[in-house]
């Protein structure tokens, strides 16, 4: 299965900054997963299979791409579905609940739900965001796992996290970025992750 989804993806090799401020060597195209959903659906699927242990009470995605799965795996689990927003507020990312969702959240358990996890950065602040409304998130879930930077952050507040495939990569701090420092510069994918 993990070997499928790869295939739906577009990969890109170069020197990175995402959203996180991070750097890395690796960009994918995830918007391309959302072309044909029929095509995304058996994978939708076992993610949902793999949340369903944690009784989750409604399923929480960062839009864009996140939100998209959050919802196939809401309806295959047959829970509740919210979404948060990105936001930029003194050139600081954060993503918010939408106002009509806060209430129906509080005291819920959640699976935080995202396309792909690198440094975790949508998915941290959905994480924060859910808290401040008075919700219990319970697992992380994911379709793709890029790397190992954001589990730290996850096994710290006990929260599994579920993917259905992974992909080794290499992420830095941009101070520490092996790149920078060989004079490599900066490709600038489209926006986002």
């Amino acid at each position: 299965m993990e070997a499928a989804l790869l295939d739906l993806l577009r990969v890109q090799r170069g020197h990175f900054q995402f959203e996180s401020g991070h750097h890395g060597n690796l960009w994918l195209d995830l918007d391309s997963l959302f072309l044909q959903p029929r095509l995304l659906l058996p994978f939708t699927q076992e993610l949902a299979r793999r949340l369903s242990p944690y009784r989750i009470e409604a399923v929480v995605g960062p839009l864009v791409g996140g939100a998209l799965v959050a919802q196939m795996v809401a309806a295959e689990i047959g829970t509740a579905f919210a979404f948060t927003e990105r936001t930029i507020d003194a050139n600081v990312v954060r993503y918010r609940i939408p106002e009509a969702f806060r209430h129906g959240l509080a005291s819920k358990r959640i699976a935080i739900v995202d396309d792909a996890i690198n440094a975790g950065s949508a998915t941290r602040a959905t994480h924060a965001e859910l808290l401040s409304c008075g919700a219990r998130p319970v697992a992380i879930g994911s379709l793709l796992l890029s790397g190992t930077a954001a589990l730290p952050f996850f096994s710290e507040r006990d929260l599994p996290v579920e993917r259905v495939a992974a992909l080794p990569n290499d992420l830095w701090e941009s101070t520490h970025c092996p790149l920078c420092a060989a004079g490599q510069p900066i490709n600038n994918p489209p926006a986002g992750r």
